[in-house]
């Protein structure tokens, strides 16, 4: 009886094996998709950061002239190569949508209080470069340099007509995705490609409803993702909250993803959903996006899922020659 039993766990055992084996798995094709967070913007230290403190007085010494979620950043980002751009988007007293991140204004601009409580004919007004300071307050290299800068979502969704757009929703009040629904509907936007949006977990499960075309994720789902497919995942279940959104696989804990790399990226490819890499690593709380080459050492050579970037102006040009494109 023990002899069938040990038998018996053997053969399942390789069988887990078997059907969970990269090796066994089609190789991916296609290209990496590179997601700029922000555009290029100015980074800075996150060094004992709080949730709500203000990174402008933070920023490092200037080695280029963008300032996140403006059109030029925009722009460069892409000529840098990202595939994808995220922005930040808050409704206005107007009925407008601003892309700027912060929730209220007294950090990068000149005004003062809620981001929302505003008309866009108000925030076009601002500098948005005014708050920021490289070395405690003794110059502002961006003062007067970003009048009139905030775009509003249509303007960046005409001014680039062909590119994809990830909208992080700063809200967790789930009338915004009525807000941005009704708005995105008035004006036929997105012009190409599906809506791509993130945030609050009550938000996106009603955008879900909305519009059921939507790639759509949250903190939530990701988690709930990545948790329901370590336990489940050696059968070759992909649970519900990893289809048509984003799949996180942070570079310290991949070995316990079934089938990584080749076959758990088959499995999400074939559920709508896009891999991506961030880096866990020593930058500040949690989970960070990729500033420098050598945070991708830990990647297959082979890789093509996407790459959350901090510093696409680096990682863009690097991308090229580390990953190159398959057909």
């Amino acid at each position: 009886m023990r002899k069938y039993l040990l038998l018996g766990t053997a053969a399942f055992a390789i069988a887990v094996y078997l059907s969970n084996a990269s090796w066994l798995a089609e190789k991916p094709s296609g290209k990496l998709t590179l997601i700029a967070h922000r555009g290029v913007y100015q980074t800075y230290s996150k060094d004992n950061l709080g949730r709500d403190d203000c990174t402008a007085i933070r920023v490092y010494a200037p080695e280029h002239d963008y300032l996140e979620n403006t059109l030029a950043s925009m722009q460069a980002a892409f000529d840098y190569g990202a595939d994808i751009v995220e922005i930040d988007v808050h409704p206005t007293t107007d009925g407008e949508f601003a892309v700027f991140h912060d929730w209220t204004l007294d950090c990068r601009t000149e005004g003062t209080g809620t981001t929302r409580d505003h008309p866009m004919s108000y925030l076009k007004t601002l500098d948005i470069g005014h708050g920021y300071t490289p070395d405690n307050g003794e110059t502002y290299p961006f003062r007067g340099k970003g009048v009139g800068l905030m775009p509003t979502l249509e303007e960046v969704f005409r001014a680039f007509p062909d590119k994809q757009f990830l909208i992080n929703i700063k809200s967790g009040r789930v009338k915004e995705a009525h807000l941005l629904h009704k708005y995105l509907r008035k004006h036929n936007l997105p012009t190409q490609g599906p809506l791509r949006v993130y945030g609050n977990e009550k938000v996106m499960a009603r955008i879900r409803e909305l519009r059921s075309d939507a790639w759509v994720f949250s903190r939530e789902s990701v988690q709930q993702c990545t948790y329901r497919y370590i336990m489940l995942g050696w059968t070759g279940y992909v649970p519900e909250a990893c289809r048509n959104g984003a799949v996180v696989a942070p570079n310290t804990w991949q070995w316990a993803l079934w089938g990584w790399p080749d076959r758990f990226m088959q499995r999400m490819d074939d559920a709508g959903s896009l891999v991506m890499e961030l880096d866990f690593a020593g930058r500040g709380r949690g989970m960070h996006g990729i500033y420098q080459p050598r945070e991708l050492d830990f990647l297959p050579a082979d890789y093509r899922g996407a790459l959350w970037v901090e510093k696409i102006e680096v990682i863009g040009p690097y991308v090229k020659t580390k990953f190159p494109s398959e057909n």
